[in-house]
């Protein structure tokens, strides 16, 4: 599995495509296999861009551990598996499919956040609103990641 790191800013052309970063790329392509995995997140109005081998890891991850026969299970594995397979052009640009940018309000430009296994894709205004809601991070960090040892790293040993 991939570990994505980074944040981009991108224009989104009238066709829909937007040309993939040389910093991320560089951290994801390996070898001629240019395909990439794109679906809408389940949390919120973004696209996740994963590459097809570790969507691949992430299918067969729910597959062992959601139940076939609980209908919920079932229909959480459906809305994760809604994706379209995409593949890198011959200038290193993504279409995003029409239906994806509609339901993310993706027009202009995109702000491409890396979040360690996949990338998240974001209408820039959305990302922008949200990244200045005074969200209290401190406050978050402390009680979720409270049995998370060194979390703090202006601590010293």
């Amino acid at each position: 599995m991939s570990l994505i790191v980074g944040i981009e800013f991108c224009k989104v052309d009238s066709n829909g495509r937007f040309k993939l970063p040389v910093a991320l790329k560089k951290q994801i392509i390996t070898g001629d296999d240019l395909r990439f995995v794109i679906r809408k997140s389940i949390y919120d109005s973004y696209l996740e861009l994963f590459t097809y081998s570790d969507f691949q890891q992430e299918v067969e991850r729910l597959q062992k551990n959601l139940n076939p026969y609980d209908p919920d299970a079932k229909r959480l594995y459906r809305r994760l598996t809604q994706a379209n397979i995409i593949e890198l052009d011959s200038n290193d640009r993504i279409l995003i499919p029409a239906e994806q940018r509609t339901t993310t309000n993706i027009n202009k430009d995109v702000v491409v956040v890396a979040s360690g296994k996949f990338m998240e894709i974001w209408d820039a205004d959305t990302y922008n609103s949200i990244d200045n809601d005074n969200f209290d991070y401190v406050a978050s960090a402390e009680r979720l990641l409270h049995n998370v040892q060194n979390t703090d790293c202006r601590k010293e040993d």
